[in-house]
């Protein structure tokens, strides 16, 4: 039979591990399955066969490895995938023995290692454009506002009844000055609300006011029109509030001038107060969470020591409604300025065309196909690369000395098969004539039929009592 199995070893080459393993562990445990350990027949009782050592009432638990029972498969867990691609980044490292055999191999290796800074580049760049996008990325730009106003004299012998009374027309237009963008903005996307106030003594006091407030429903456009009738020049005022984003507010007087700011977004302003707390060294060194008001705070803040957290609160009444753009504009109806047009520049904020830009490399999920068909691909050539390398070892080994691979391989099956079994002695010398001729051996042979026999007797008295009852 050994004959048969070297046999298929030598023509089946790696493979044949298999066949010694089978065929060595079931020759290692036929002592143990065929041939009694002891003498002839089963002991009284018809237990197991056991080696005749130093009595004892039972079977010793140590000796024999308990059974040992199967783990609680775990639920699948969500992130699986991910700890499937952390073990498969090791998997991608050639062994330093294959690198050894192959030098060329190196070049690899240092792809790999270039691969692994160019992630983590990637990685901390990521993060930092996700920090960035928590933050307003704005840009100031300018508006520039047309102002400009037709007239239109009126017509007796018209039959229409608006042809027969002078009327004029203003129009306010913009547009932003050097816009990158492809979607040009509308005008009045720049605004929250636009007042026209003209002449009250011209127009009466119900009908002088002209006004736009954004709503949540409202239809952007590239401008505003007004019509009204008249023939004498009108002077009107125009009140545009920018829709500032995030909203800005103006400060108190006493407040602007400590901060040294007039109209800013509320977390700039907080963020100011807390800069003029570290110059001036307002912080309590006891207590950290208090301030000490200097004489500039007391006034504004009316109390000599507050808490950081009541900055808030306190900040409330101190911000106020930012002021509006006010422009002051006369309607001509004279024909020769009809072609006159007034125009403003407004410094606006914008949202950095870098900022859509970011949030598209955030989002983008071009070549993850092809990336990961490339990671599947160098994962099968490295899988493929250390399996021919067992096969040379083995080949290798094989080659320089078969009689002695053969035998370190039988005594390396032994070995496990004495882990497995977990069995203490020498079953080789117990097997012999002469170890059943030992001084002990008739004592504990009688020693181990007694208490067999006891044990007996127990189970016997044990079920007349249970019958009785």
């Amino acid at each position: 039979r050994f004959i048969h199995n070297f046999s298929l070893c030598c023509r089946k080459g790696p493979q044949c591990k298999l066949h010694f393993s089978h065929s060595l562990t079931s020759g290692a445990r036929m002592p143990h399955q065929g041939a009694p350990m002891g003498p002839p027949g089963l002991p009284y009782g018809g237990t197991a066969p056991v080696r005749p050592v130093m009595p004892s009432p039972v079977l010793d638990p140590n000796r024999k490895r308990p059974t040992p029972t199967p783990p609680v498969q775990a639920p699948p867990v969500q992130n699986r995938p991910r700890s499937a691609k952390r073990r498969k980044m090791a998997d991608k490292i050639l062994p330093q023995r294959i690198r050894e055999l192959v030098p060329e191999s190196q070049a690899y290796m240092d792809l790999l290692a270039f691969e692994r800074k160019l992630d983590q580049t990637i990685m901390r760049k990521r993060v930092d454009i996700q920090e960035a996008l928590k933050r307003p990325m704005k840009q100031k730009r300018k508006l520039r506002l047309y102002i400009s106003n037709t007239f239109n004299p009126s017509k007796p012998d018209s039959d229409d009844s608006e042809g027969s009374i002078a009327s004029w027309e203003l129009r306010v237009e913009g547009k932003l000055l050097d816009d990158p963008g492809k979607q040009k903005r509308k005008f009045s996307s720049f605004f929250k609300s636009l007042v026209i106030e003209l002449d009250k003594d011209l127009y009466g006091p119900d009908n002088h006011l002209v006004e736009w407030h954004r709503t949540p429903t409202t239809q952007e456009t590239d401008g505003f029109q007004v019509k009204r009738p008249g023939d004498v020049n009108v002077r009107c005022t125009l009140l545009l509030m920018l829709d500032y984003q995030p909203p800005q507010f103006k400060l108190d007087p006493r407040l602007a001038r400590v901060l040294g700011i007039h109209t800013h977004a509320r977390s700039c302003i907080i963020q100011a107060l807390w800069q003029y707390i570290k110059t001036n060294k307002l912080q309590d060194s006891h207590e950290k969470e208090y301030i000490n008001c200097d004489k500039y705070f007391q006034q504004i803040f009316d109390c000599p020591r507050l808490k950081f957290s009541e900055i808030p609160q306190r900040l409330t009444n101190l911000l106020l409604p930012a002021d509006p753009i006010v422009i002051n504009h006369v309607i001509s109806v004279d024909p020769s300025d009809h072609k006159k047009t007034a125009c403003y520049d407004i410094d606006v904020e914008v949202d950095d065309p870098l900022k859509t830009q970011m949030s598209g490399f955030l989002l983008s999920t071009a070549n993850q196909q092809e990336i990961a068909s490339l990671e599947n691909k160098i994962h099968e050539t490295i899988e493929s690369i250390n399996q021919l390398k067992i096969q040379r070892d083995f080949m290798l080994s094989f080659s320089r000395d078969p009689k002695g691979y053969i035998q370190d391989w039988i005594c390396s099956q032994n070995r496990d098969l004495k882990l497995m079994t977990d069995v203490l002695g020498s079953p080789e010398a117990e097997r012999k004539a002469e170890f059943y001729n030992q001084p002990w051996s008739q004592e504990a042979v009688s020693r181990y039929f007694y208490c067999k026999i006891q044990q007996r007797r127990q189970e016997l008295e044990q079920a007349l009592a249970m019958r009785t009852t």
